[in-house]
Protein backbone atom coordinates (compact mmCIF):
# COMPACT_ATOMS: atom_id res chain seq x y z
CA UNK A 1 0.00 0.00 0.00
CA UNK A 2 1.79 3.04 -1.28
CA UNK A 3 0.18 6.29 -1.03
CA UNK A 4 1.04 9.26 -3.70
CA UNK A 5 -0.48 12.42 -5.19
CA UNK A 6 -3.99 12.46 -6.47
CA UNK A 7 -5.98 14.44 -9.21
CA UNK A 8 -7.44 16.72 -6.39
CA UNK A 9 -4.45 16.78 -4.26
CA UNK A 10 -0.86 18.20 -4.38
CA UNK A 11 1.82 15.68 -1.55
CA UNK A 12 5.25 16.98 -1.61
CA UNK A 13 8.04 14.32 -1.43
CA UNK A 14 8.53 14.80 2.23
CA UNK A 15 4.44 14.64 3.01
CA UNK A 16 4.64 10.95 0.71
CA UNK A 17 7.21 9.54 2.94
CA UNK A 18 5.61 10.53 6.13
CA UNK A 19 2.43 8.88 5.08
CA UNK A 20 3.73 5.77 3.98
CA UNK A 21 6.22 5.39 6.88
CA UNK A 22 3.53 5.48 9.10
CA UNK A 23 1.74 3.14 7.08
CA UNK A 24 4.76 0.58 7.07
CA UNK A 25 5.48 1.38 10.76
CA UNK A 26 1.37 0.53 12.09
CA UNK A 27 1.78 4.29 13.79
CA UNK A 28 -0.79 6.85 13.98
CA UNK A 29 0.65 9.96 11.79
CA UNK A 30 0.59 12.98 13.99
CA UNK A 31 0.19 16.20 11.60
CA UNK A 32 0.40 19.71 12.19
CA UNK A 33 0.74 22.58 10.34
CA UNK A 34 -0.89 25.97 10.30
CA UNK A 35 -4.61 25.55 9.53
CA UNK A 36 -6.18 25.58 6.08
CA UNK A 37 -2.59 23.67 4.98
CA UNK A 38 -4.68 20.59 3.84
CA UNK A 39 -4.22 18.36 7.02
CA UNK A 40 -8.03 17.02 7.25
CA UNK A 41 -8.34 16.95 3.33
CA UNK A 42 -4.92 14.49 3.20
CA UNK A 43 -6.52 11.99 5.11
CA UNK A 44 -9.72 11.84 2.82
CA UNK A 45 -7.09 11.96 -0.15
CA UNK A 46 -5.13 8.69 1.66
CA UNK A 47 -7.92 7.01 1.86
CA UNK A 48 -8.81 7.56 -2.32
CA UNK A 49 -5.23 6.57 -3.04
CA UNK A 50 -5.07 3.51 -0.78
CA UNK A 51 -8.85 2.45 -2.00
CA UNK A 52 -9.96 2.43 1.53
CA UNK A 53 -12.86 3.80 3.58
CA UNK A 54 -12.39 6.11 5.89
CA UNK A 55 -14.11 6.98 9.61
CA UNK A 56 -13.91 10.59 9.93
CA UNK A 57 -13.78 11.57 14.42
CA UNK A 58 -13.78 15.12 14.39
CA UNK A 59 -12.71 16.52 18.07
CA UNK A 60 -14.12 18.97 19.87
CA UNK A 61 -13.55 21.07 23.39
CA UNK A 62 -15.89 19.06 24.98
CA UNK A 63 -15.09 15.70 23.32
CA UNK A 64 -14.28 13.13 25.51
CA UNK A 65 -12.21 9.87 25.22
CA UNK A 66 -14.02 7.74 26.14
CA UNK A 67 -16.78 9.05 23.43
CA UNK A 68 -14.57 7.83 20.85
CA UNK A 69 -14.73 3.86 22.02
CA UNK A 70 -18.35 4.11 23.18
CA UNK A 71 -20.94 5.97 25.45
CA UNK A 72 -23.37 3.93 27.81
CA UNK A 73 -27.02 5.63 28.46
CA UNK A 74 -27.63 4.65 32.08
CA UNK A 75 -30.37 6.74 32.13
CA UNK A 76 -32.38 5.50 29.42
CA UNK A 77 -31.90 2.04 30.67
CA UNK A 78 -33.21 3.23 34.41
CA UNK A 79 -36.20 5.02 32.28
CA UNK A 80 -37.19 1.89 30.43
CA UNK A 81 -36.85 -0.16 33.41
CA UNK A 82 -39.23 1.52 35.08
CA UNK A 83 -41.61 1.19 32.04
CA UNK A 84 -41.13 -2.42 32.17
CA UNK A 85 -39.41 -2.94 28.75
CA UNK A 86 -38.17 -6.11 27.99
CA UNK A 87 -34.57 -4.78 26.13
CA UNK A 88 -33.36 -3.73 29.75
CA UNK A 89 -32.42 -7.21 30.35
CA UNK A 90 -29.32 -6.88 27.50
CA UNK A 91 -26.96 -3.98 28.56
CA UNK A 92 -25.67 -3.61 24.78
CA UNK A 93 -29.31 -2.02 24.24
CA UNK A 94 -27.65 0.90 26.03
CA UNK A 95 -23.98 1.28 24.44
CA UNK A 96 -23.44 3.59 21.71
CA UNK A 97 -20.32 2.62 19.88
CA UNK A 98 -17.86 5.23 18.77
CA UNK A 99 -15.67 6.22 16.02
CA UNK A 100 -12.57 3.82 17.66
CA UNK A 101 -14.90 0.82 17.78
CA UNK A 102 -16.42 1.35 14.64
CA UNK A 103 -12.66 1.18 13.25
CA UNK A 104 -11.89 -2.11 15.47
CA UNK A 105 -14.63 -3.74 13.89
CA UNK A 106 -14.36 -2.86 10.42
CA UNK A 107 -14.71 -6.46 7.91
CA UNK A 108 -11.83 -4.32 6.17
CA UNK A 109 -8.81 -2.22 6.41
CA UNK A 110 -9.84 1.57 6.87
CA UNK A 111 -8.79 5.00 7.51
CA UNK A 112 -9.28 6.73 11.05
CA UNK A 113 -9.17 10.54 11.00
CA UNK A 114 -8.77 12.20 14.56
CA UNK A 115 -9.70 15.41 13.40
CA UNK A 116 -8.37 18.65 15.68
CA UNK A 117 -6.67 16.55 18.85
CA UNK A 118 -5.99 19.74 19.98
CA UNK A 119 -8.99 20.84 20.74
CA UNK A 120 -9.86 18.79 23.51
CA UNK A 121 -8.68 18.51 27.02
CA UNK A 122 -4.62 18.03 27.31
CA UNK A 123 -5.67 14.46 29.02
CA UNK A 124 -7.53 13.43 25.87
CA UNK A 125 -4.14 12.04 24.06
CA UNK A 126 -3.42 10.36 26.87
CA UNK A 127 -6.42 8.46 27.78
CA UNK A 128 -6.18 6.95 23.97
CA UNK A 129 -2.50 5.91 24.65
CA UNK A 130 -3.16 2.17 24.83
CA UNK A 131 -6.55 1.96 22.70
CA UNK A 132 -3.77 3.49 19.76
CA UNK A 133 -0.75 1.50 20.83
CA UNK A 134 -2.54 -1.93 21.42
CA UNK A 135 -5.75 -1.44 18.93
CA UNK A 136 -8.29 -2.63 21.84
CA UNK A 137 -10.41 -1.90 24.68
CA UNK A 138 -12.33 -3.67 27.33
CA UNK A 139 -15.97 -2.39 27.77
CA UNK A 140 -16.82 -2.57 31.11
CA UNK A 141 -20.41 -3.04 30.88
CA UNK A 142 -20.11 -6.47 28.66
CA UNK A 143 -17.36 -8.14 30.56
CA UNK A 144 -15.90 -7.93 26.69
CA UNK A 145 -12.46 -6.85 25.09
CA UNK A 146 -13.08 -5.26 21.32
CA UNK A 147 -9.81 -5.84 19.34
CA UNK A 148 -9.36 -4.37 15.47
CA UNK A 149 -10.23 -6.91 13.35
CA UNK A 150 -7.33 -4.72 10.83
CA UNK A 151 -4.87 -1.93 11.98
CA UNK A 152 -6.63 0.86 10.55
CA UNK A 153 -4.25 3.96 9.21
CA UNK A 154 -5.04 6.30 11.60
CA UNK A 155 -4.05 9.48 10.93
CA UNK A 156 -4.25 13.06 13.39
CA UNK A 157 -4.40 16.17 13.11
CA UNK A 158 -3.26 19.14 14.85
CA UNK A 159 -3.34 23.03 14.54
CA UNK A 160 -0.43 23.20 17.08
CA UNK A 161 -2.66 25.27 19.81
CA UNK A 162 -1.08 23.00 22.84
CA UNK A 163 1.53 20.79 23.55
CA UNK A 164 0.83 17.40 22.88
CA UNK A 165 2.05 14.65 25.56
CA UNK A 166 5.31 13.49 25.31
CA UNK A 167 4.25 9.70 26.14
CA UNK A 168 1.74 10.25 22.86
CA UNK A 169 3.69 11.64 20.69
CA UNK A 170 6.19 8.80 21.00
CA UNK A 171 3.84 6.21 19.64
CA UNK A 172 3.36 8.42 16.91
CA UNK A 173 5.41 9.33 13.51
CA UNK A 174 5.37 12.74 13.08
CA UNK A 175 5.11 15.40 10.11
CA UNK A 176 4.71 19.32 10.04
CA UNK A 177 3.14 20.40 6.85
CA UNK A 178 4.69 23.52 5.62
CA UNK A 179 3.00 26.35 3.35
CA UNK A 180 4.19 25.22 -0.07
CA UNK A 181 6.82 27.35 -2.03
CA UNK A 182 5.51 29.12 -5.12
CA UNK A 183 6.19 26.12 -7.38
CA UNK A 184 4.05 23.71 -5.19
CA UNK A 185 1.50 26.18 -5.11
CA UNK A 186 1.22 26.72 -8.17
CA UNK A 187 0.57 23.05 -8.78
CA UNK A 188 -2.06 23.00 -6.63
CA UNK A 189 -3.71 25.93 -8.02
CA UNK A 190 -3.70 24.49 -11.26
CA UNK A 191 -4.99 21.26 -9.78
CA UNK A 192 -8.55 23.22 -8.73
CA UNK A 193 -8.52 25.50 -11.79
CA UNK A 194 -6.91 23.83 -14.71
CA UNK A 195 -7.81 26.81 -17.25
CA UNK A 196 -6.77 29.57 -15.19
CA UNK A 197 -4.42 32.18 -17.60
CA UNK A 198 -0.84 32.08 -16.94
CA UNK A 199 -0.91 35.92 -16.58
CA UNK A 200 -3.37 36.23 -13.82
CA UNK A 201 -1.87 32.92 -11.88
CA UNK A 202 1.11 35.15 -11.89
CA UNK A 203 0.01 37.89 -10.82
CA UNK A 204 -2.32 36.81 -7.99
CA UNK A 205 0.57 34.38 -6.60
CA UNK A 206 2.65 37.61 -6.54
CA UNK A 207 0.18 39.28 -4.41
CA UNK A 208 -0.46 36.78 -2.23
CA UNK A 209 3.33 36.05 -1.45
CA UNK A 210 3.79 39.44 -0.49
CA UNK A 211 0.74 39.84 1.56
CA UNK A 212 2.06 36.48 3.81
CA UNK A 213 5.00 38.32 4.03
CA UNK A 214 3.71 41.89 5.43
CA UNK A 215 5.37 42.19 8.59
CA UNK A 216 3.22 42.16 11.98
CA UNK A 217 0.14 40.37 9.98
CA UNK A 218 -1.89 38.70 12.50
CA UNK A 219 -3.45 35.58 10.51
CA UNK A 220 -1.23 34.89 7.42
CA UNK A 221 -3.74 33.64 4.47
CA UNK A 222 -3.69 29.92 4.16
CA UNK A 223 -3.99 27.33 1.13
CA UNK A 224 -7.16 27.36 1.37
CA UNK A 225 -7.89 31.03 1.47
CA UNK A 226 -5.77 31.39 -1.58
CA UNK A 227 -8.14 28.69 -3.58
CA UNK A 228 -11.64 30.62 -2.13
CA UNK A 229 -9.71 33.95 -3.68
CA UNK A 230 -8.80 33.03 -6.88
CA UNK A 231 -12.49 31.35 -7.28
CA UNK A 232 -14.03 35.00 -6.54
CA UNK A 233 -11.50 36.46 -9.17
CA UNK A 234 -12.42 34.08 -11.72
CA UNK A 235 -16.14 34.47 -10.97
CA UNK A 236 -15.37 37.94 -11.32
CA UNK A 237 -13.21 37.59 -14.72
CA UNK A 238 -10.77 39.89 -13.35
CA UNK A 239 -7.64 40.39 -15.36
CA UNK A 240 -3.94 41.18 -14.35
CA UNK A 241 -4.60 45.25 -14.59
CA UNK A 242 -7.52 44.89 -12.33
CA UNK A 243 -5.64 43.25 -9.46
CA UNK A 244 -3.11 46.44 -9.61
CA UNK A 245 -2.43 48.07 -6.07
CA UNK A 246 -1.43 51.59 -5.60
CA UNK A 247 -0.75 53.99 -2.46
CA UNK A 248 -4.17 54.78 -2.20
CA UNK A 249 -5.31 51.33 -1.55
CA UNK A 250 -2.97 49.07 -0.27
CA UNK A 251 -5.65 46.05 -0.14
CA UNK A 252 -6.08 43.97 -2.53
CA UNK A 253 -8.88 43.16 -4.48
CA UNK A 254 -11.94 40.67 -2.76
CA UNK A 255 -9.71 40.97 0.24
CA UNK A 256 -12.22 39.43 2.69
CA UNK A 257 -10.77 36.31 1.14
CA UNK A 258 -7.55 36.35 2.51
CA UNK A 259 -7.72 38.97 5.58
CA UNK A 260 -9.80 37.89 8.33
CA UNK A 261 -9.68 40.34 11.32
CA UNK A 262 -9.71 43.69 11.47
CA UNK A 263 -6.38 44.37 12.97
CA UNK A 264 -4.82 42.92 9.76
CA UNK A 265 -7.10 45.34 7.51
CA UNK A 266 -6.35 48.44 8.75
CA UNK A 267 -2.70 47.16 8.68
CA UNK A 268 -2.57 47.54 4.97
CA UNK A 269 -4.79 50.51 5.76
CA UNK A 270 -1.73 52.41 7.89
CA UNK A 271 0.57 51.13 4.95
CA UNK A 272 -1.29 52.81 2.05
CA UNK A 273 -1.97 56.48 4.38
CA UNK A 274 1.72 56.20 4.86
CA UNK A 275 2.41 55.25 1.16
CA UNK A 276 0.33 58.26 0.36
CA UNK A 277 2.15 60.34 2.34
CA UNK A 278 5.57 59.62 1.32
CA UNK A 279 4.15 60.15 -2.18
CA UNK A 280 3.62 63.89 -1.62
Amino acid sequence: MRFSSTETYIATDDLTMAVNAAVTLERPLLVKGEPGTGKTELARQVAQSLGLKIIEWNVKSTTRAQQGLYEYDAVSRLRDSQLGEAKVADVRNYIRKGKLWQAFESDEKIVLLIDEVDKADIEFPNDLLQELDRMEFFVYETGETIRARHRPVVIITSNNEKELPDAFLRRCFFHFIRFPDAETLTRIVRVHFPAIKEGLLSTALTQFFELRETPGLKKKPSTSEMLDWLKLLLAEDLNPEDLKRDGVNALPKLHGALLKNEQDVHLFERLAFMARRQGR
